[in-house]
């Protein structure tokens, strides 16, 4: 009886594959392909690949797209991204999966809430004007892009993008996602702000070269995580006080949040500021450019000042941050030296989202390694990457 339900599942399973086809999409309906995007999709179904083969002279697809299946868009020649001109607009349902590699286009948005499930987001190695996925029971995975305005979502992995600003919006999930919210290896002009209740949160090894990061919500009796950053708010301005973190939680709303390990730039000013108590914040190993001046924030001590250079051409702070982070095993660099601050430092580090096309490879967009290895114990490594 096994073995025959296990026949029953493989078969299953090849009949599931052997339903995916490939829609192809060409300038003037080249080669009996689509003409349109749009045309693609009406005759698509769940599941389908279509394949977007750049215009001449990197003209546009001029339409406005409603993706309602869950489909993947990829370009037809390697490395070269398709123009679309017009909006974008995903409808959500209950277990949908929409995949966007190699887009260049206007906005990307979710057009409502899920519900009975969740929908999922995949953006690759795409050039937006902005993107919207702030919505209820969406989970977002952006990786390798560039979104010139804003970036909103409410769940998910935003790793190794260039981004104008990164909004983490507070949704009333009713389909609660099982992972946390990951924002790693990122430069962004104008600011992190995070505002979910429902999820954890790691915000790691990101760049900002002139602007701040900023809690206003966590989940209740979480322990959240600001690790190897860099931010420099000395010709801009950070918070209300011109702070590189701010904290400030609503009314009810409690947590803990550790800040280790960050590169903080500023004007002889506050540099974590924590308006109120309702969260337990604690700093140390960081490397500040002047005073070490908290407010509601516990000094954990080796919170040091020193001598750095920011690079904002190559992301990048040289100086005293080398080898001045936390001694602990666990936050060595990958090449097994101590713990830079900053971004380029520990497991998460710059390095491994970039360059985006290492040798026309795969680009790897997530990591999970372990931070600690103890001898006799099984080594649990995983991660992902995209092509195309």
């Amino acid at each position: 009886m096994k073995k025959r339900l296990l026949f029953i599942a493989i078969a299953g399973l090849f009949t599931a594959m052997a339903s995916a086809a490939d829609l192809y999409v060409r300038e003037n309906g080249a080669n009996g392909a689509y003409s349109t995007v749009s045309a693609a999709i009406t005759a698509a179904s769940n599941g389908d690949r279509i394949i977007i083969k750049p215009k001449n002279a990197s003209a546009a697809y001029v339409e406005n797209l409603t993706i309602n299946k869950s489909l993947t868009f990829v370009s037809e020649t390697n490395y070269q991204k398709y123009k679309l001109q017009g909006t974008v607009v995903i409808t959500p349902l209950a277990g949908r999966v929409v995949t966007i590699h190699n887009a260049i286009a206007g906005s990307i948005t979710i057009s409502g809430a899920t519900t009975g499930g969740r929908t999922t987001l995949n953006v690759f190695n795409s050039f937006l004007s902005f993107l919207d996925a702030g919505q209820v029971n969406a989970t977002t995975i952006i990786s390798g892009c560039t979104v010139e305005s804003e970036t909103i979502i409410a769940h998910g992995k935003c790793t190794g993008n260039f981004l104008g600003s990164l909004f983490v919006t507070h949704t009333d999930d009713t389909s609660l996602a099982t992972d946390d919210v990951e924002i790693i290896a990122n430069s962004v002009n104008y600011g992190i702000t995070n505002y979910q209740r429902n999820y954890t949160f790691k915000i790691l090894n990101n760049f900002l070269p002139q602007s701040s990061i900023s809690v206003w919500g966590v989940k209740n009796g979480s322990t959240n995580e600001i690790t190897n950053n860099t931010s420099d708010v000395r010709s801009n301005g950070g918070g209300q006080y011109g702070e590189c973190i701010t904290i400030n939680l609503t009314t009810g709303n409690t947590g803990t949040i550790l800040i280790y390990n960050n590169v903080l730039a500023l004007n002889n000013d506050y540099v974590i500021y924590n308006y109120n108590t309702n969260a337990t914040v604690s700093a140390y190993y960081n490397m500040i450019s002047g005073p070490f001046a908290l407010n509601n924030v516990a000094n954990q001590g080796s919170n040091t000042q020193g001598n750095f250079t920011i690079n904002n051409n190559s992301y990048s702070v040289s100086g005293a941050n080398v080898n001045a982070g936390s001694p602990a095993v666990e936050y060595t660099d990958l090449d097994l030296t101590r713990n830079d601050a900053g971004n380029g430092g520990g497991s998460n580090s710059w390095s491994n989202y970039w360059p985006a096309d290492g040798g026309n490879r795969a680009q790897i967009n997530y990591l999970n390694v372990p931070r600690r290895i103890t001898t006799g114990t099984t080594l649990n490594v995983s991660g992902s990457g995209f092509s195309k």
